[in-house]
């Protein structure tokens, strides 16, 4: 057996020992944590109107971490829990842990567990660089966008972003619609209305997390149709934007409590999910 052969064997053995099981549940608690925090600041957008100190993106919700009591072992705590997401998820795109296959179906489903863990990878980074007390304000959106419009074909990579974020309001609705929520549920753990409490639970989170997903894509779509990096929102933008619309706190308030919903799902996976 080559030396390449032994490597990919046992990086293969490595990606799918019990460690890494471990890994993924403590990336799941972190994912948690990370959107019922979210959830909390909109809500405190929702009563009591835009707080810029602690705006309701994720990196806000950082912010808020560290500003507690031990705020900083808590962060770094998190931090280490979005690393360890992205390891599990790592995991299941370049060793299948998950056991998809190679074809080309399965190839694209490790290609978006590749993405998912780059995005918590740069969670990590953004956590520690709050922590380090060098974070900055969180809602680059309009500048960053502003830069992407002076690129060759600009104007085409900030629809092809709108329409990723549209992609992922459509497939978190699709899995909140599907029945298949339980899919990867060790559902034999379970008692009836456990399962049922927790599925719910999730559906309402993939519901709000949908809702927030296709907002931000509108407003990518439309800085690009308009050809107006202003136009541009993130998270908070979305969020806060809701505030501007007739019944818009109650709506915001909504949203809050199920984004909030999506964390206790993360939670009960981390429980009961197989991974």
């Amino acid at each position: 057996m080559t030396t390449t052969e032994t490597i990919r064997r046992e990086g293969r053995r490595a990606g799918r020992s019990e460690g890494v099981e471990w890994l993924g549940r403590a990336g799941l608690v972190a994912q948690g944590i990370i959107y019922a925090l979210v959830a909390l600041l909109a809500i405190q957008v929702a009563l009591w109107g835009r707080d810029r100190s602690h705006e309701p993106d994720k990196q806000g919700a950082l912010k808020l971490v560290a500003d507690q009591p031990a705020g900083g072992w808590l962060l770094g705590a998190l931090a280490l829990g979005f690393v360890a997401y992205a390891l599990w998820r790592f995991a299941q795109a370049f060793v299948d842990r998950s056991g998809k296959g190679s074809d080309a179906k399965a190839l694209g489903k490790r290609f978006g567990y590749f993405c998912v863990g780059a995005w918590y990878a740069v969670l990590a980074f953004l956590a520690v660089k709050v922590l380090l007390g060098s974070g900055g304000s969180g809602g680059n959106e309009q500048q960053t966008t502003a830069g992407v419009f002076d690129w060759p074909l600009g104007r085409e990579l900030i629809f092809a972003v709108a329409a990723g974020f549209f992609v992922a309001a459509g497939w978190n609705v699709y899995r909140a619609l599907s029945g298949k929520l339980d899919k990867h549920l060790r559902t034999h753990e379970m008692s009836e209305g456990e399962r049922t409490t927790v599925v719910a639970i999730g559906g309402v989170g993939h519901l709000a997390r949908g809702a927030v997903f296709a907002l931000i894509g509108l407003f990518f779509a439309k800085a690009a149709i308009q050809f107006d990096s202003k136009e541009a929102r993130g998270l908070d933008g979305a969020l806060l934007e809701l505030t501007q619309q007739p019944y818009g706190r109650l709506i915001l308030g909504g949203v809050a409590a199920g984004l909030a919903a999506f964390g206790l799902w993360c939670i009960a996976q981390a429980r009961y999910r197989e991974v």
